[in-house]
């Protein structure tokens, strides 16, 4: 296939392009403004790769999407471009409302004149995978799980914003008949995973023995998912998932904030001894405001239909991902000089005017 990979110079979004290019052997060209978030270092296993292009490009540029997407003609569009942390949209609520939902807007727009020139058979063989994230739900209780059907609740400017893009996709689909797919996936991790993320933040804390941050009581539930399982997921919505159709994607590995951190701090101190343990660097913080409680992902119907299933347990992801960072200090240490763990996403005290 000839597939167009916006984000993919990101974290999620290399995995993928490296999958699709060192694994399946397709044609992949990565559109990618290369933001804060976007390192073309990501990619140098793929760079000189037959098949592998690169476009640097803000896909809130609605012409150059339109041309980019005309010249190269692809088989398929996957949609991971997008400012995803949290802490910043608190932050800066701006930029997340322009990437996501008005980039998203100028892509399915690029995407719908694309086809509109394509024969019969290349019009019904495209497809535009929608990739978003399991927040737009909200926050569950103590039990259960998101499902396809769970009613939307975003509760932050960022959750707020790839809502809106999912909506979008579904109506391209349901008003203009573009062959739209959306996926809602958990929490990520892995390697190449940009250090204001708990795990890369904690792992590199821990490394140079500086205080490791958890919000609030570390009790937030999280569902992990390996990255390289996701790009695997990707690849089977986009192949194998029916347009129209949204699939959950989750790793079936719940863990509090507070579990992430402690098996983060015994497997370095099994993988790099310390003087003394890293449990001993763990601070509780002031929680982020309106911080959901637990997220949990129910993926049966991406194993049932999709025959996708999660192969990387949280144990072994972890220990791979922090043994990546060991060995990869060339890769983190410039981004980590430019963030070095400062917090993000506080709001201003009401009484002194400041976070």
């Amino acid at each position: 296939m000839r597939v167009i990979v916006t984000g993919g110079a990101g974290f999620i979004g290399s995995a993928l392009v490296r999958h699709l290019i060192l694994d399946l052997g397709h044609e992949v060209l990565v559109i990618d403004k290369l933001t804060y978030a976007g390192d073309r270092r990501t990619l140098a296993p793929c760079e000189g790769r037959p098949g592998f292009a690169f476009l640097q490009a803000d896909i809130c540029d609605a012409e150059r999407m339109r041309t980019a997407l005309a010249e190269y003609a692809p088989d398929a569009v996957m949609h991971l471009a997008a400012e995803s942390h949290v802490d910043r949209s608190i932050a800066s609520a701006a930029p997340f409302i322009q990437t996501n939902v008005m980039g998203t807007f100028a892509l399915l727009e690029a995407a719908r004149a694309l086809v509109g020139g394509y024969d019969a058979a290349r019009r019904n063989a495209f497809r535009f995978l929608h990739v978003s994230t399991d927040e737009v739900f909200g926050s569950l209780g103590p039990t259960g799980a998101f499902t396809e059907e769970t009613p939307y609740d975003p509760r932050s400017p960022y959750s707020a914003s790839k809502a809106g893009s999912d909506h979008l996709a579904r109506a391209w689909h349901e008003t203009y008949g573009l062959p739209t797919i959306v996926t809602n996936c958990s929490n990520n991790y892995g390697p190449y995973h940009f250090p204001e993320k708990l795990i890369p933040l904690v792992t590199l804390n821990a490394l140079e023995g500086k205080p490791l941050p958890v919000y609030g009581d570390g009790g937030n539930v999280r569902d992990w998912l390996f990255v390289e399982d996701h790009a695997r997921a990707l690849v089977a919505a986009l192949t194998r998932g029916v347009p129209g159709e949204t699939y959950n994607i989750g790793g079936r590995a719940e863990r509090t904030n507070l579990q992430v951190v402690h098996a983060i701090c015994d497997t370095l101190d099994r993988l790099r001894p310390a003087a003394a343990p890293r449990r001993d660097l763990i601070t509780f913080v002031t929680d982020r405001p309106g911080h959901d409680r637990r997220y949990a992902i129910d993926p049966a119907k991406a194993e049932r239909e999709l025959g996708w299933r999660s192969t990387v347990t949280f144990e072994g992801g972890i220990e791979r991902t922090l043994r990546w960072y060991l060995e990869n200090e060339a890769w983190w240490r410039p981004l980590r000089e430019k963030y070095a763990g400062e917090r993000l996403g506080l709001l201003p005290d009401p009484v002194k005017g400041k976070a």
